[in-house]
């Protein structure tokens, strides 16, 4: 069986936050506003008073940061005293996250908003949840998608470009697991085999980042709208979302959640950053061309993203170190298990350390 997965409605463009509360009205008018208190500052302030002119009633509820089981029952706790019929995350991915798992315990609809086009988590019905601490949890899976995606490229063009940067890393992987996983026959986030149109729009993912994404970032420094910018934010958080629910994730996602079982500096990462560092290593578990590999490799280079261990704050790590960090990546429940050959903890260990020598080679 095949599964197609995408949110009921996605509008992307300028001051998208501002022209669509007819289609607010129609999921509901006592939302809780989750986010956090400088998302607040910088844009939440002005949307809620804008939703409140417009007969909107909103409870705006500050986000603590973490998208973990104790935030998302505080917040359910709140939003079903107050009786409230909608659910909406305002920023990044973590409160995303946290908004889709509250409007799933309360069964209402639910509004995603990302003021940043950092990862792909808008789009998709599920969360990646995390403990207090910020350590990988689990999954949670939803029966639908966002009833609503507003992305709003006037304030994302105002976000900071590293964030922007982060989720081209994060879209980069979208096509190198997606094709994984075809190569595997195997099963995508959605639970079932990959469609076609999942696999054309992880492709076109990767086609257009590799494209449009230096000239995106310099809009972004910019702080304005352009072409690129606009195609930019869509392949971070349209195309790579779809693609990653409908293609599949595979290694690169599974080594970043691998990096969640060390401490220290490394979780000063982002999403992205780290992601990268993982593409890479699926790259090299597969034995891509050298070709492909110093592509990505010149790219991230580029865009600002971490291609030695050092960068990512594993330049004194031990052999061990590494190894925990395949452990994590190899767990049963892990989506490197999509791969098209079996992989183990000792592979990600020395695959991790491989990608640090070529880059180091090259220079």
């Amino acid at each position: 069986m095949k599964i197609f997965a995408s949110p009921s409605r996605y509008i992307q463009g300028e001051n998208a936050l501002f022209g669509n509360d007819k289609i607010i009205l129609e999921l509901g008018n006592r939302p809780i506003l989750l986010c956090d208190d400088r998302v607040y500052e910088i844009i939440g302030e002005e949307w809620e008073s804008h939703l409140r002119g417009c007969g909107i009633l909103t409870t705006r509820i500050s986000f603590n940061g973490e998208a973990s089981e104790n935030e998302i029952n505080r917040v359910v706790a709140i939003a079903k005293e107050d009786q409230s019929n909608l659910i909406i995350g305002l920023g990044g991915g973590k409160t995303i996250d946290s908004a889709k798992a509250i409007a799933d315990l309360l069964d209402l609809p639910v509004i995603i908003a990302p003021t940043v086009a950092s990862t792909d988590a808008p789009t998709s019905a599920l969360s990646v949840i995390y403990t207090d601490e910020g350590a990988f949890e689990k999954y949670i899976f939803y029966s639908k998608n966002p009833d609503l995606v507003l992305v709003d490229t006037r304030v994302i063009s105002r976000s900071p470009v590293r964030l922007l940067a982060s989720g081209i890393a994060d879209g980069l992987a979208t096509w190198v697991e997606a094709r994984a996983v075809m190569q595997k026959n195997g099963e995508t986030m959605a639970g079932a085999s990959q469609t076609l149109a999942g696999l054309a729009i992880a492709q076109a993912c990767e086609e257009t980042l590799f494209a449009d994404g230096l000239k995106a970032l310099a809009s972004c420094e910019a702080q304005v709208v352009t072409k690129a910018l606009e195609n930019v934010v869509e392949a971070n958080t349209l195309l790579s979302g779809l693609g990653f629910e409908s293609g599949g994730l595979a290694a690169a996602h599974a080594i970043h959640n691998g990096f969640t079982a060390l401490e220290g500096d490394i979780h000063h990462l982002t999403h992205g950053e780290k992601v990268a560092y993982g593409t890479l290593t699926q790259l090299f578990l597969e034995n891509r061309s050298e070709e492909e590999i110093n592509k990505y490799i010149h790219f991230y280079q580029a865009i600002g993203m971490p291609t030695t261990l050092e960068e990512m704050y594993l330049g004194q790590a031990s052999y061990e170190d590494l190894l925990r960090v395949g452990e994590q990546a190899t767990i049963d429940t892990e989506t490197i298990h999509q791969m098209p050959f079996a992989i183990t903890a000792t592979n990600v260990a020395d695959a991790l350390l491989a990608v640090d020598t070529y880059v180091h080679s090259m220079t």
